[in-house]
């Protein structure tokens, strides 16, 4: 096993390995929580989460709560694994000698996250736009209803019907997204880990999973206007000239702000919240204890 640990090829797929798998893992936790978020977000966010749930169940069953899941999973092997291996790779790579990627100083953490951020977020744009019209489209009369067999097949439909403008639906917001929800994620975990290992134990689970909890807090709290933004633009339909509702991000905010008001983009703070916040605990609870696994194994 002191081969493979060293091994180039193995060095360099791990960090992806681990961020992917936790990710999946954490992903099949808490679709269901995701998937009333996002008809929370397209009744217009008055409905509680409590009798979306109910609904959803009563009239579609409860299988309908892991309508997604596939799109979900997709997403997470290529947003979530790309933003997770490479934040990985370039924290070991910038981490300071003789210290661990946790004492990185804040700009370089910054840094990092903003650019795993970035580029996992353009990577995972189709299986995100995917996740969300499968879970958008039940909520659609019969006739218009896209009827999507699974992620793979959303994404191949929309490149084929709508060419690139829909394989990409919202990559604008989706990066912006991605670059808030890291920067959050990915910037606080390591500092609330440090701040309170004295109290709960430099690396136990109730450490891991309290600063897990504490670090999806603050990525949801910085990512929800972005994720609002996200859900408009991918969700929308041309009327019957063709035209769509929003013509791009800054639309989308103006709109809103006229109609709603600006707190319009915090609908369902506290639905995203319950949905990222055990997301990105459970997946930083995973994470650790998957490299607790591997280097029990000298595989790291």
């Amino acid at each position: 096993m002191s081969d493979m640990k060293n091994n180039a090829v193995w060095m360099g797929v791990r960090p992806f390995f681990i961020g992917g798998s936790s990710a999946c893992a954490a992903t099949c936790c808490i679709q269901p929580l995701d998937m009333i978020k996002v008809r929370i977000q397209l009744a217009g966010g008055s409905a509680s989460p409590i009798a979306v749930a109910s609904s959803v169940i009563a009239k579609e069953g409860p299988l309908a709560l892991y309508s997604g899941l596939s799109a979900a999973l997709l997403r997470q092997l290529t947003y979530g694994m790309t933003r997770l291996g490479i934040f990985q790779g370039l924290s070991e790579k910038f981490k300071p000698a003789g210290k661990t990627a946790q004492d990185l100083p804040f700009l370089t953490k910054l840094g990092c996250s903003l650019s795993a951020g970035g580029i996992g977020a353009l990577v995972g744009t189709p299986a995100d736009a995917a996740l969300v019209r499968m879970q958008a489209d039940t909520t659609l009369p019969v006739d218009q209803r896209r009827n999507y067999k699974n992620g793979l097949d959303a994404m191949i439909r929309m490149a084929r019907e709508e060419g690139v403008a829909g394989f990409f639906s919202g990559a604008t917001p989706t990066i912006y997204r991605g670059l808030a929800i890291n920067v959050g994620m990915l910037t606080s975990y390591g500092y609330y880990k440090q701040m309170m290992g004295p109290y709960l134990g430099a690396d136990s689970q109730s450490n891991r999973f309290f600063c897990g909890f504490l670090s999806g807090w603050t990525a949801a709290s910085v990512s929800l206007p972005f994720d609002y933004i996200k859900t408009m633009l991918q969700k929308q339909k041309p009327d019957a000239s063709g035209k769509l509702p929003y013509n791009g991000v800054l639309d989308v905010i103006t709109k809103t702000v006229a109609t709603e008001g600006p707190f319009a983009f915090y609908k369902g703070y506290l639905t995203f919240c319950v949905r990222i916040t055990p997301h990105i605990m459970l997946t930083w609870v995973f994470m650790d204890n998957m490299k607790v696994f591997l280097k029990g194994r000298d595989l790291m």
